[in-house]
Parts: structure tokens; sequence; C-alpha cells
């Protein structure tokens, strides 16, 4: 007897005494063929969850368990693609059948037409195993797709094709398991189960930062390649502006952008602007190095869950061919209000704002898929992640900001109040933070200078004493301060307007190098000791800043091309001149 429908809540259908269906067994639902996956079983009743509309189900309706769980399917020609949240290509489904995709409609993951041109890694007799190279071809203009023996998979090859062009479904080798004798057809394509991390050989540690262009990051702030940072900030306040800015400029390889539940203006803003964006590195396309996962608020809440770990297996599946990968989610507080709804319908206990118990298991089991790693093929790569929250009213003690802050070691808080004062990034300096930086000390005094992290402390020590002078400022004004600490206001100013904000429409200020940023750094500091001088000598600020110099140095970074360096270094002697006409 098959299994049928017997109740249907929403995107949560259950069926009453099942006898084919296991646990996170994905099933097709109803006539139609809708997409599911087992999330519960009890004594009389399995819930599942469709991962598509289940407008016009009905009970009585069969359930067909496929026998396997929840898969992403990998191969050449993921890249340059915009997929939904359970990996179905939206522009194929435009071509085909218009702007709405149509129910139980199940399109290809890859094009199974388009031919490959492979280049075999291996030939009769090798002994392989999984997670090896077997074959290259050149997905893009920018990356090479190194194909991998599926994990699980080894012994002898018995069969292998020569270098030609192949389709994904076409038999590029055979392998034959010395043990059991069997023999595995190898593809270019391979599934994973999504929800599965795919295996390792070993956890390198961290010490590379992942860099950016943006100084409030590089600088202050940094990420390290293969470690996690929350986003978090209010509406308006510049989240996806700034996983723009890193997308674009950071020096991974490749990059993988989830929209997750955000709204369809906003996701067609992102595809859009994606698909004209230029590669700066290469001058070509940068979707041809980019995968953009859409899953739009008004699209089903259950592919919104499964969005996350979509695209988290992509990057998984990049960074094992040896690729460093960044991916962006936008944002995981729609994530997490999935979790909440689904949650919901099963009818479980609610916890803390209505989320599910297991809200902070899940976040960790995301950001733990992260990491610096040696890979099964012999190489090394890495998954960075940066998830934004949208926390309501910007509240950061809420849920699902508080459990990210618990799991990841960067936290870039942005504030709405810096934002409405058109500072961007709208980074607030005193409430993030990185616990990269003693991992990252070793790279920076080999990379960029020696005194790097010193400046660094400098200016975080500068903004720390401005926040706690602004309080007394607020109460009886700045008039009332000595001069040394009228200084400090202005040093601070200097570092706020000239460094920590930066114009993304700017043509050098958009993205910056470590050695200007530490140039700049060196200029500031040299005007803040020179300054501090004339101060001891009972010269008062206000003379100083008749000089103009503080705003000469903040305009360096529009006035000092990215390309000539070099005139950094007569700032020190142009200070020196300003500075001794006061005298």
């Amino acid at each position: 007897m098959s299994d049928v429908i017997y109740s249907i809540n929403g995107s949560v259908i259950s069926v009453r005494h099942a006898k084919n269906l296991a646990m996170r067994e994905m099933v097709y639902v109803g006539d139609k063929k809708l997409l599911g996956e087992v999330i519960r079983i009890d004594d009389d009743r399995v819930m599942i969850q469709v991962y598509e509309s289940t407008t016009g189900l009905r009970p009585g309706e069969e359930v067909v368990g496929t026998g396997s769980l929840l898969n992403a399917t990998l191969g050449p020609g993921i890249l340059r693609n915009i997929y939904d949240g359970i990996e179905r290509p939206l522009q194929q489904i435009a071509e085909e059948q218009g702007a709405f995709i149509s129910a139980g409609k199940t399109i290809a993951s890859l094009d199974e037409n388009k031919k490959w041109h492979v280049t075999m890694k291996i030939k009769e007799g090798d002994q392989v195993k999984g997670g090896q190279i077997f074959a290259t071809c050149p997905e893009t203009s920018l990356i090479e797709h190194r194909s991998l023996i599926p994990v699980g998979i080894s012994g002898t090859v018995v069969k292998a094709v020569g270098d030609g062009d192949y389709t994904v479904n076409d038999v590029l080798a055979e392998i034959k398991d010395e043990e059991s004798g069997k023999v595995t057809e190898v593809y270019l394509k391979q599934k994973w189960p999504i929800r599965n991390p795919r295996p390792i050989l070993n956890r390198e540690p961290i010490s590379m930062p992942l860099v950016t262009g943006q100084r409030v990051i590089d600088t202050m702030f940094p990420i390290a390649k293969g470690g996690s940072s929350a986003l978090p900030g209010g509406f308006g306040a510049g989240k996806t502006m700034m996983q723009h800015q890193i997308a674009k400029w950071c020096d991974a390889d490749i990059i993988v952008y989830v929209g997750c539940g955000e709204r369809g203006n906003e996701m067609t803003q992102v595809l859009e602007e994606f698909s004209e964006l230029t590669d700066p590195k290469s001058g070509k396309p940068l979707l041809d190095r980019t995968v953009l996962i859409a899953n739009t608020s008004n699209m089903p809440v259950a592919a919104r869950e499964a969005s996350i770990y979509t695209g988290v297996t992509i990057a998984e599946y990049y960074r094992d061919m040896g690729y460093h990968v960044a991916l962006m989610a936008d944002s995981s507080s729609r994530w997490a209000e999935a979790l909440r709804e689904i949650s919901g319908r099963l009818e479980e206990m609610p916890a803390e704002e209505g989320f599910p118990a297991y809200l902070p298991s899940r976040i960790a089991q995301f950001y733990e898929r992260a990491g610096y790693v040696d890979t099964l093929s012999g190489s090394k790569g890495s998954v960075t992640l940066i998830g934004a929250v949208s926390p309501q009213g910007g509240d950061f003690s809420e849920p699902v900001t508080a459990n990210t802050k618990r799991f990841v070691r960067c936290f870039w808080a942005l504030d709405k109040s810096l934002a409405y004062a058109r500072h961007f990034p709208a980074m607030n300096w005193n409430e993030s933070y990185s616990e990269y930086i003693d991992d990252l000390s070793h790279w920076y005094n080999q990379n960029v200078a020696h005194d790097f992290l010193d400046l660094r402390a400098m200016m975080q020590t500068v903004l720390h004493e401005e926040a706690n002078l602004m309080e007394v400022v607020k109460l009886i004004g700045s008039d009332v301060l000595p001069e040394d600490q009228k200084l400090t206001l202005e040093i601070a100013r200097v570092i706020r307007v000239g460094f920590l904000q930066q114009n993304a429409f700017h043509k050098d200020d958009t993205s910056v190098s470590l050695e200007k940023q530490y140039k700049m750094m060196k200029t500031i500091d040299y005007l803040r000791r020179a300054c501090s001088q004339y101060v001891a000598k009972k010269i008062p600020v206000t003379l100083i800043k008749e000089t103009g110099i503080f705003e000469k140095v903040i305009q360096i970074k529009y006035e000092v091309p990215n390309d000539k360096l070099a005139l950094l270094d007569e700032y020190p002697a142009m200070i020196d001149a300003a500075l001794a006409k006061i005298e």
C-alpha cells in the first residue's frame, strides 16, 4: 500500500502509518510531484516539509520516497548561474515557462546538453581515492573546474576516456573496488547531501586575512580566510552594500551570494548589479567567479531554510578543488524566521521570541562549516562565511544576533545613526570587534609592516578616548577641554572621516590596498605626534586647525591615486611646513 497525504498545514504535510519513508529522505508529494523532505517521524505519523507551494494539494494524494537525502548537484556550470533555494536554475526556468515557477517542475541544475572540453588526469590502471582530482575543464574564463572522484569511492581505474568534449552525463571513467569487486561509473557531475559537511583531511590554523580593500575591515576588524563574521544592522544601515563591496573586491577566488528571504526588488537589484560588474583583478565579468542563490521573501518558506545549506555545500565543493571561497548570506535572520515558521507548524515548544529551542545549534552548524583546510585532493582551500543579520529595530540583544555572536569571531556592527549621517561603511568602531588579530599578526608583520598593528592600536586608542571625551562635551561643551584633549578630538575626526569613511563610488577610494592603508595610518600618526609637540609648547589647537593640515590629511584618500603611493611619502614634510607657519 502506498503512502498518502493525511493532513496539510501550509508547507508541512503529514502521512499516517507510513511504511516506506526514512528520516531526512527526499520525497515527491502529490500528483504534481512537489519536492519535500521528511523532518519528523512519530509513532503513527510522518511530517514532511514541502519546498514548493502546496496550493491545490489534497489529502489522499500519493507520497513517494526517493531513497536519498536532499542533495545538491555539483559539477561544471554552477558558476555564472542563478539558482533558487533548492538549486533550480532560475534563468532556464524563465526561458522555458516565463516569470513564474510551475509547481513540481523539475529542471536539471546543470546544463545537460552543453559539452565541456575535458582534460583527464587519470588513466587505466591508476589507483584512485575519493576527493582526488580526475579531470579538469575551463568552467569560465577565470575558473578551472577540477572534477573530483566522489567521496567513498576508491580502487583501480578499469576504464578512462581520452581528452575531449563531454557532457555532465557522459561516463568518463570506471573504478573497480578491489575488495567488493563493484565497478562505479564516474561523471563530471556528482550529488552531495546539503545538510552534511563535505569531508576534509585536516583543519589548518587560521593565518591569512581575507583582504577586502575596505579599510575599516582590513585594518580595524579583519576577517581571516576560513573565518566567519556576523554583519548585523537595522534597515538602511548598509548590509547589502557592504556585502557587495566585499564580494567585488575581496581576494577570494569564488563568491557564493545567498539572498535568503530578502525582498524581491532588492534581489533583482543584486542580480542586475552582479551581472554588470567587472572583476577588478582580471577585467572579466565578476559573474565568471560567482554563483547566486536567490530565494526571495515570497518564495516557499521551506526552500528559504534550505537555501543556506545549498550555498555552503557549493562553497565546500569549490573549496575541495583548492579554491578560497567567500559566502555571503543575506540574511540569516530571514533563515531563522523560516525555522520559526516551520517549527510553529510542527507545534514544537517555542523558546525565546518564538524561535525553536534548537536555533543556537542550527546557527552553530552553519558557521562551523567555515574553515581553512587540507582537502582530500591534497591542496589547501577555505570557506569564509559572512552572515548578515537583520535584528528588528536594530536590537542586537535579540536571539538571532545574540546567538550568532556566540559562534563567530568577527562582529561588524552596523549603526543606523552613522548611515543616516552618510558615514559609510556605517560600522560602529566601538561595538565591532575581531578576534582574529592575534592569528593574523605574523602575516601583517611579514607582508605589510612590522608596526602595522601598533598603528592600528594607536587609532583604536584615539577613538576610545574620543568616545569618553564626547560624554563630557555633550554636558559642558568642548571649549572647557584642555588643549591636548581638543587635539585628541581633532585626530579622531581625521581617523573617522579620512580613514574609516570610504566612498564606494570613487575610483581610488572604493578599494584600497593594504600598503596604502598602512601609509595613510603612518601619515595620521605623524600628524598626531607633530601636533602634540606644538600643543606642548602651549600653542592652541585652533591655530593648528587654521593651517588646514587636518583637512589636507583627510583628503589623502581622494588626492593620492592607488597607483602613485609614493606621493604619501611627501606628507610628513608637508605637515612640518604647514605647522612651521604657526611660529
